[in-house]
């Protein structure tokens, strides 16, 4: 990954993380604090959706840069589709 779009998407994905990580450590104290079911339930909802669409990204940026003749020849098309279909 080293074309300007390639880093550009892999800076989207790291923020995506680095956002699933904040929001799994205010889940983390919501539990440790026994906080309301519902906010739990929430904020488990919240993690699970930015893990969700920061794996939709990495698979999304590997398919790009198969496409383009970028990627590094480790994954075929098969297991690509693979991939996706295990974040379905």
């Amino acid at each position: 990954m080293t074309t300007d779009t390639s880093a550009e998407s892999t800076r989207k994905i790291v923020n995506r993380l680095k956002r699933a990580q904040g929001q799994l450590g205010a889940l983390i104290t919501a539990v440790e604090n026994g906080n309301d079911c519902r906010a739990v339930i929430t904020q488990l909802s919240a993690v699970s959706s930015a893990l969700d669409r920061a794996g939709y990204a990495i698979v999304a940026t590997a398919m790009k840069d198969c496409l383009n003749g970028e990627d590094d020849g480790d994954l075929s098309v098969d297991e690509l589709e693979k991939l996706f279909l295990t974040l379905a």
